[in-house]
């Protein structure tokens, strides 16, 4: 991200220290949230590694600051609870981010394949996620498949997986 696109509280030391106050540490979580969801959303990640976030996303070297575990597990309990994140593995290091969720996700990929033709066609995985000047466009893989879910779940499309080439038909 660039500088002018990180918000005011990222230069503001109090930010990174969890706040005693209750009300001023929801404040200052759902801050962490919107945060997070904006970093990964403007880079078009999908993952979160804890570690590698210490260093860029939950640290400003200019003040010398970083954000303690405490602090980082409320922000990605946050997230977890408004189904913006999900856990990859069971020690909660790496967590799938979705500034969007799934549900929303899956609405837009919805409208994209009923306004762009392709209800009843099968499309790969692959096109999908190289689809030009789309919001999923960059999607990661696995994201992308729980999607899928989604409309499958909802009867509006149907995963499948193959050894060598996934891809999904829309209904």
């Amino acid at each position: 991200m660039k500088s002018e696109d990180w918000p005011w509280q990222h230069s503001f030391p109090p930010f990174f220290t969890v706040q005693p106050n209750l009300h001023t540490r929801s404040l200052q979580v759902s801050a962490w949230t919107s945060l997070v969801l904006k970093y990964h959303r403007i880079c078009s990640q999908y993952v979160l590694d804890i570690q590698e976030a210490k260093s860029t996303l939950f640290t400003n070297p200019s003040i010398e600051r970083t954000l303690s575990e405490e602090g980082i597990n409320l922000v990605m309990s946050a997230l977890v609870s408004s189904k913006n994140a999900e856990p990859i593995d069971k020690y909660r290091t790496r967590f799938y981010i979705y500034w969007h969720t799934l549900e929303e996700w899956a609405a837009i990929l919805s409208s994209w394949a009923t306004d762009s033709g392709h209800s009843g066609s099968v499309c790969t995985l692959y096109e999908l996620i190289n689809t030009p000047n789309q919001e999923f466009t960059g999607m990661h893989q696995e994201v992308l498949i729980k999607v899928i879910k989604v409309l499958e779940a909802r009867n509006e499309a149907e995963l499948i997986l193959m050894d060598d080439n996934n891809g999904v038909k829309f209904f």
